[in-house]
Order: C-alpha cells, then structure tokens, then sequence
C-alpha cells in the first residue's frame, strides 16, 4: 500500500496485478478486498490517512474497523 520507503515501481505493478488477478479471476468463492477499503480515493497507492496507524503501512484501529465493516458477512452463508 505504497510505504515510501520500501515500494518500487515493479513492487507496486506486481502488487496490481497480483490484485486485479484475485478480484476478476473467478478462482475464490469470495473476495474481501482490504485494498480498495483502506486505500486513500485521492492516492490510490497509499494507505488511506483515516486509516493509518502512522507507519503509512499498516492499518490503524479505525482501518481495522473499516476492514471489519466492509465484509459482506453473506460470503459466509451456506
């Protein structure tokens, strides 16, 4: 999610890819995609700012929340 300091150009088109793959492949049942809930709308590579734990890479207790809210719990239904 675009951490300054440890991102590259290659990094980041692998990561993408690596996304668009598991969201459009129809492989998995389900998909949660903590990417695009957590993501800043205006800097798509970075963590968004209400949601970062300060580190620019891992989620604060307000991103964790936002993770938890975005799961449509009827992924789990049998």
């Amino acid at each position: 999610m675009g951490a300054p300091t440890t991102t590259c150009d290659a990094g980041e088109q692998v990561r993408e890819s690596v996304n668009d793959w598991i969201r459009s492949s129809g492989v998995f049942d389900g998909v949660i995609d903590f990417d695009k809930i957590t993501r800043d709308p205006q800097n798509p590579k970075a963590l968004n700012p209400l949601y970062d734990s300060g580190d620019h890479l891992h989620p604060s207790d307000a991103g964790y929340k936002a993770m938890g809210d975005g799961i449509d719990l009827t992924l789990f239904a049998k």
